[in-house]
């Protein structure tokens, strides 16, 4: 009876250790856009390819800010929890790595190709490990967020009709001055603030994606846009450090490699989804208007005067040229 009891023990001793060796490493992944979202979309789609790599790590969704705001979800990841979340240059700039916020600066980026050749530079690779060295881990940097456009009360076609237009951006400075140079007055709101706003003029416009304008309806109440693309934001997915390092190779190879996969299928979602709304505020009353290179030289030029304001930012001497230079002009 001894014997049966033991045998059944040192068997049940193995399947619980086989079972622990089956149970996959699970990532949190937490971000505040929903799934039907081209993010939420490029997201599912990562955690398809990365279930295929079967390599015992598995991505767990967690959309709509179901495991808090984003400052949150950065605070545990720095302590090693196994989560991961979106981050952008300004966001980095805030966490110490002051010349990434350059990326959020107007006019930089003319295409999306110089994007891509910006995250594959020596350059981005330097910011990165400044970046690791205070424990986040850059994961995929490939992901359109948008190009993030002017929706405003008056018709807006060169620089010079921003002129005194009181436009709402997200509170920080690069963004800010970022319309400051450009002859606006910006004025630093909360998102969920700008609809009442717009509707009782206490501003005459606001910047954003064009599925964050129409999804916020903003539309309704400010009927001028302009494509002016003043910003290309692409965003980033990060994750801690010591966490990543704790992954096998295997592991670490294959969220890295199904991260870049999943970012072209974002951004082919993204580019979709830029003329599916573009279509619907179009239909909705909303007069778009697409800038000539003239119009947008207007811009551009009044945008030098951003690049000169390094030192207020504390980017280091040179940098607008390094990166002009890492992105291929």
């Amino acid at each position: 009876m001894k014997k049966l009891v033991a045998i059944v023990l040192s068997l049940m001793l193995v399947l619980s250790m086989a079972a622990m060796a089956s149970a996959d490493t699970v990532l949190q992944v937490g971000f505040e856009n929903s799934l039907s979202e081209p993010v939420g979309q490029g997201m599912q789609k990562w955690q398809e390819l990365l279930a295929a790599k079967n390599v015992g790590l598995t991505i767990q969704l967690f959309p709509d800010s179901q495991l808090g705001a984003k400052n949150d979800l950065i605070d545990q990841m720095l302590l090693g929890e196994p989560i991961m979340t979106l981050a952008d240059g300004a966001f980095f700039a805030d966490y110490g790595v002051k010349d990434m916020g350059i990326v959020f600066g107007p006019f930089l980026f003319d295409n999306w190709d110089q994007c891509w050749k910006l995250i594959e530079s020596d350059w981005w690779n330097e910011q990165c490990s400044k970046l690791e060295a205070l424990g986040i881990k850059m994961v995929a940097a490939n992901w359109a967020y948008g190009a993030r456009h002017t929706l405003t009360t008056k018709p807006v076609h060169t620089a010079a009709d921003l002129k005194g237009l009181m436009i709402r951006v997200p509170g920080n400075k690069i963004q800010s001055e970022g319309f400051r140079v450009l002859g606006a007055t910006p004025v630093g709101m909360p998102l969920g603030d700008v609809y009442t706003a717009l509707q009782q003029g206490t501003i005459d416009g606001g910047e954003n994606p064009l599925s964050t304008l129409y999804g916020r309806k903003h539309h309704e109440v400010a009927k001028y846009l302009i494509l002016d693309g003043h910003v290309l934001n692409f965003t980033n997915w990060i994750c801690s450090a010591d966490w990543f390092n704790s992954l096998t190779p295997e592991q670490q190879e294959a969220l890295i490699e199904t991260g870049k996969e999943a970012g072209v299928y974002n951004n082919e979602v993204q580019a979709e989804a830029d003329a599916h709304y573009r279509g619907l505020m179009e239909s909705e009353g909303v007069t778009v208007y697409e800038p000539t290179e003239e119009d947008l030289a207007t811009f551009r030029t009044l945008a030098e005067d951003f690049y000169k304001l390094g030192a207020e930012f504390g980017w280091s001497d040179g940098l607008y040229e390094t990166v002009k230079a890492a992105m291929g002009e």
